[in-house]
C-alpha cells in the first residue's frame, strides 16, 4: 500500500473517464484548499434492487429509486480463469519467511473417498469434527479431487459469522461478475438457483431451519459443510449425510509428529508422544504443536554457538534472542501439562514481534491482523515475519481468508497474562484501522477483507466509550465513521450493520450528537435496502431529530428525501413537524377536496330567496372532514360525505321553513330593496371573504390587490362571462333549466342555486358595457323549472346588508341602473359601502 500515491484503486469507479466532475471553487482564493478534501473520493454509487444507493460518508447515504438508465445489465457468470482468480484472493496469504513442509493427510483416505462419491452424486454432506481435527486440511484435499465434477467448477466459502443471507451473496459474486450491484432477495434467488458447483464451506456455524434456507435456494448445487459438534443439526428433510471426522490413532500420531519435526523420534520422544496422544484424543493439532515443541528444543540443544557462526545473531543483543540458549544434552523434555497447553511454551521461545502480535490477537477477539498491518501496530519493520512464525508452530489456522488464532490458544493465553494491556492493545489497533480505512488509496474490498479485526476492535471500544468533554472524537466513532462507508460500497452489509449499531452505542456514551444522526440515518438507509420499512421509518425519523436539534439543515433533507421513499413505499402518508434551525413549508395532511359544484344534497335543488341563497351556499360547499386521499377513500370517504349531504339538506329544509314564515308576516313595501334584488346571487366573491370560495379568474386585479374580473356560470353558448365582458342574460326556461353538463357532482362546491348567468358587474365601479335587459321582461318563475319547489310569496323579507352580490337589475330598475351600481362594495366581506338600509342575516 501505498498511501502517497492512490493511483486507480480509489474509492468509486476507476479511470478518468468515469470519474465524477468536480464542482468549480465558489471562491477562486480558496480553490487550493477545496481539492484535497477526501469526501469526494469516498462517495460511491450502487444498485440496490431497485434503489440507486450513493454511499455518502459526509451528510449520509442518499437512496432513490433507480432510473432505467443505470439499471445494470443481467449480470454474467465467470469463466475459468476469472473463478481461479476469485478463488485465490478468497484463500488466505502465504505467511512471509522460510517455505514451511506440507504435511501429509494421514489415516483419512476412506473419508476422502467418501466425501467424492456423495458429492459426484449430488448430495450435500456435513463432515462434523471437533476443533483440531484436521478438517480443514481435509475440505482442501477434496476439493481438489471435486474440481471437475460442476459446471461451475469448486467454490470456497467460509461460514465464519456469517448468515445465510451473507452465503448466497458470496456465492453469487463467487459465480457471477457484478460490480456495483447487490440485487434483492428475489433477484438473488433467481440467480443463485442457475448455479451448478460444488460449495466447499467451512466453518459453518447454522444449523436446522436456517441451513434449510440455504439448501432450497441453491437446489443445483452440492454442499461440503464443515462444522463442529455443537452447531445445530440439519433438519430431518434437509437430506444431508453426515460422516464424523474422529482423532488419530496412537501409529498415525507418531507418524504426524515424525513430519512436524523433521527427524526420527528417540524412545523417549515416542514415549512422551504416546502419553500426549492419550491425553489430547488423537487431534492432529496438538501434535503439530507438539512438533514445534520439539523443533523448539533441538535449537536449544544446538546452542548460540552454532547458530554465531553462520552469523545469523551476530548484530542481535542477547535479550533480543528468540530462545534460551543452552549447551549440551541437559534441556529436558517439556513436560505433560505444558505439551497439553502449549502456547504459553512456545510464545515464549519466540521472538518479541511475534509475541506482540499475539498480544493483539488476544486484545481483538482471536482475529490476527494481516501481515500488511504488523509493522505499523508492532513498531517493527519486520514485523510482518512473525505470521509465518505464528503459523509454524501451530499457533494460528487459517479462517476464510485471514487467520485467527488455533483452538484453545487465546484461553491458554489469557491465562498466561496477555490479555493484561486489552484495551490499550485495542485502542492502538482501533487508530491505526481508522487512519487504514479512510485512506483514499484504500479501496473497500481491502477493508471488507479485514473486517473481522476492525470489527473486533470495535466490539472491544464502543462499551468503554465515555464523553471526554474536550471535543475531541472518540477512536470508536471514528473508527466506525470510516469503516462503515468502505463496508457499504464493498457490499459487506452484515459488517455495516455491525459498525453501525457499534457506532451508535459509542456516539450515544461519547455525547456525540451529530455522529449519533449520522449513524441512525445509515441504519435508516441499510432497513429500506433490506424492505424492512418500520424499522427504517424508525431510525430516519431519530436521526431527522437529532439533526433538526443540531440545526444539520443538509442531513435532515437527506433524511427526509429517504423517509419520503419509506412513505411511498409502505403506502403511509408522513406529516412531518419543523424542526429547529430550519425554515421548514408547513407540514400538511392532504385532504379530499370537495368536487367543484359542491357536495349535492338529500332533496332537489331548490330556490330560496336572495337573503338566504349565501348561508345555504355555505351549508352545502361545506368541504369534508380532513383525509388523506388513501385513509380517507374507498366507502369510508362516500359515507363521510354522504353525512355532510344529509346534515346539508335538513338545513335547507330548516332554512326554507323560517324564510316562508317570515315572508308571510313581513309586510308589503313598494319600496323594499329586495324588489330591486334578484334571486340568483353572485358566485364571484372572494375566499377570504367568508362566501363561495370561487377561484378568480387570471385577470386584471384592483388597487387593494383583489381581482376585478371573476368568471361567473357559463353562459347558453358554454362560455364564461365576466364582469368587462358580460353576455346578455337568457331569460324565461331557457336559461332556468340545468343542462346535464351542469349538474352538480358530490362534494363540488355550489357557485349558485341557480342556473340563471349573471349580466351585473361584480366588485367593480364602471357600469357594464353591454344593453340591460328589458325592465318590463318578468323573472322566470322558478315553478317552470324546479317543479318541486314552493313558489315564493308576493312579499319578501327585507334583504341583508350583504345582498350586494345579487345578479341582475330589479324588474321595476331603470336600464343600466341596479344596487350594485349605486352602493359599491368595499372590500370586507359582508359590509355595505354606500347603502343605508339595514336587515337581519337569517
Amino acid at each position: 500500500m501505498d498511501p502517497n500515491n492512490p493511483g486507480p484503486e480509489e474509492y468509486g469507479r476507476h479511470g478518468d473517464d468515469d470519474a465524477p466532475r468536480q464542482r468549480p471553487p465558489r471562491d477562486s482564493l480558496t480553490s487550493d484548499f477545496g481539492q484535497h478534501a477526501p469526501a469526494l473520493a469516498r462517495t460511491v454509487q450502487l444498485v440496490s434492487g431497485d434503489f440507486l444507493l450513493t454511499v455518502n460518508p459526509v451528510d449520509g447515504s442518499e437512496i432513490e429509486p433507480c432510473p432505467p438508465a443505470e439499471r445494470p445489465a443481467r449480470p454474467v457468470k465467470l469463466d475459468a480463469a476469472e473463478r481461479a482468480e476469485v478463488e485465490r484472493a478468497a484463500r488466505p496469504p502465504v505467511p512471509p519467511g522460510p517455505a514451511q513442509p506440507t504435511l501429509p493427510l494421514l489415516a483419512r483416505q476412506d473419508t476422502r473417498e467418501q466425501l467424492v462419491r456423495l458429492l459426484a452424486r449430488g448430495r450435500s454432506v456435513r463432515l462434523t469434527g471437533p476443533a483440531g481435527s484436521g478438517r480443514t486440511r481435509l475440505l482442501d484435499i477434496v476439493a481438489e479431487d471435486c474440481a471437475d465434477l460442476a459446471p461451475d467448477g469448486v467454490v470456497r466459502l467460509s461460514g465464519h459469522r456469517r448468515t445465510p443471507d451473507d452465503l448466497l451473496h458470496d456465492l453469487f459474486y463467487a459465480v457471477h461478475n457484478a460490480p456495483l450491484h447487490r440485487p434483492d432477495r428475489a433477484e438473488l434467488v433467481e440467480h443463485v438457483r442457475e448455479i451448478g458447483a460444488v460449495v466447499v464451506l467451512d466453518d459453518l456455524e447454522f444449523g436446522g431451519a436456517a441451513l434449510d434456507e440455504l439448501l432450497d435456494a441453491t437446489p443445483e448445487c452440492a454442499f461440503l459443510f464443515g462444522a463442529t459438534p455443537d452447531v445445530p443439526a440439519p433438519s430431518a428433510d434437509a437430506g444431508v449425510e453426515e460422516v464424523v471426522l474422529d482423532g488419530l490413532d496412537r501409529a498415525a500420531g507418531l507418524d504426524l509428529l515424525e513430519h512436524a519435526v523433521g527427524r526420527r523420534l528417540t524412545e523417549d520422544e515416542s514415549n512422551w508422544a504416546g502419553d500426549l496422544w492419550f491425553e489430547s484424543e488423537g487431534l492432529p493439532l496438538r501434535f503439530v504443536q507438539a512438533g514445534a515443541l520439539l523443533r523448539q528444543r533441538d535449537r536449544m540443544r544446538a546452542g548460540a554457538g552454532a547458530v554465531d557462526e553462520f552469523g545469523v545473531f551476530a548484530d542481535a543483543r542477547p535479550g533480543d534472542l528468540p530462545y534460551d540458549t543452552v549447551d549440551g544434552d541437559e534441556v529436558p523434555l517439556p513436560a505433560l501439562g505444558d505439551a497439553a497447553a502449549p502456547a504459553p511454551l512456545l510464545a515464549s521461545r519466540l521472538g518479541a514481534s511475534a509475541r506482540a502480535t499475539l498480544r493483539f490477537a488476544v486484545a481483538l477477539g482471536g482475529e490476527v491482523p494481516h501481515q500488511a498491518h504488523l509493522p505499523a501496530l508492532v513498531g517493527d519493520t519486520h514485523a510482518d515475519a512473525a505470521l509465518g512464525e505464528l503459523a509454524a508452530c501451530g499457533l494460528v489456522s487459517p479462517v476464510g481468508s485471514h487467520y485467527r488464532l488455533a483452538a484453545g490458544v487465546m484461553a491458554q493465553l489469557e491465562a498466561a497474562g496477555y490479555a493484561d494491556g486489552l484495551e490499550a492493545q485495542a485502542r492502538t489497533a482501533a487508530q491505526h484501522y481508522a487512519w487504514w480505512a479512510g485512506h483514499p488509496s484504500v479501496t473497500p474490498e481491502r477493508v471488507c477483507a479485514e473486517a473481522d479485526a476492525v470489527l473486533a476492535a470495535l466490539s472491544v471500544l464502543a462499551p468503554l466509550t465515555t464523553a471526554t468533554g474536550d471535543g475531541e472524537q472518540s477512536v470508536a466513532v471514528q473508527l466506525a465513521r470510516t469503516a462503515a462507508p468502505a463496508f457499504a460500497a464493498g457490499l459487506h452489509w452484515s459488517a455495516w450493520e455491525r459498525a453501525l449499531r457499534a457506532g451508535a452505542e459509542a456516539a450515544r456514551l461519547a455525547g456525540d450528537v451529530g455522529e449519533q444522526a449520522y449513524f441512525h440515518h445509515e441504519l435508516g438507509i441499510l432497513a429500506l435496502c433490506a424492505g424492512q420499512l418500520d424499522r427504517s421509518r424508525a431510525e430516519l425519523e431519530a436521526s431527522i431529530g437529532l439533526r433538526g436539534a443540531l440545526a444539520d439543515k443538509r442531513g435532515t433533507v437527506a433524511g427526509r428525501r429517504a423517509l419520503a421513499l419509506v412513505a411511498d413505499r409502505s403506502g403511509t402518508p408522513l406529516a412531518l413537524a419543523p424542526t429547529a434551525g430550519e425554515e421548514v413549508p408547513e407540514a400538511h395532511v392532504e385532504e379530499s377536496a370537495s368536487p367543484p359544484r359542491g357536495v349535492p344534497t338529500a332533496f332537489p335543488e331548490l330556490q330560496p330567496p336572495s337573503d338566504t341563497a349565501l348561508i345555504i351556499n355555505r351549508t352545502a360547499s361545506a368541504p369534508s372532514a380532513p383525509s388523506s386521499h388513501k385513509a380517507g377513500g374507498g366507502l369510508k370517504g362516500l359515507a363521510r360525505r354522504n353525512l355532510v349531504a344529509a346534515g346539508a339538506g335538513a338545513l335547507l329544509v330548516a332554512v326554507l321553513g323560517t324564510v316562508v314564515t317570515l315572508g308571510a308576516t313581513s309586510d308589503s313595501d313598494a319600496d323594499n330593496p329586495s324588489d330591486r334584488v334578484g334571486v340568483n346571487p353572485s358566485a364571484s366573491q372572494g375566499i377570504d371573504d367568508g362566501s363561495l370560495g370561487a377561484d378568480p379568474a387570471a385577470g386584471d386585479e384592483g388597487d387593494t390587490g383583489e381581482a376585478t374580473s371573476r368568471p361567473t356560470d357559463p353562459g347558453p353558448d358554454g362560455t364564461l362571462g365576466t364582469a368587462d365582458d358580460p353576455r346578455p342574460t337568457p331569460t324565461g326556461s331557457e336559461s332556468a333549466e340545468p343542462s346535464e353538463d351542469e349538474s352538480t357532482e358530490p362534494g363540488e362546491p355550489s357557485k349558485s342555486p341557480s342556473k340563471t348567468p349573471s349580466s351585473k358587474p361584480t366588485k367593480t365601479t364602471k357600469p357594464p358595457t353591454s344593453p340591460s335587459p328589458d325592465p318590463t321582461t318578468p323573472d322566470p318563475d322558478p315553478t317552470e323549472t324546479e317543479t318541486e319547489t314552493p313558489p315564493p310569496t308576493d312579499t319578501e323579507p327585507p334583504p341583508p346588508a350583504t345582498s350586494d352580490t345579487a345578479s341582475g337589475p330589479a324588474p321595476s330598475s331603470p336600464a343600466g341602473t341596479s344596487s350594485s351600481a349605486s352602493a359599491p362594495q368595499s372590500s370586507g366581506a359582508g359590509t355595505p359601502s354606500g347603502s343605508g338600509s339595514s336587515g337581519t342575516v337569517i
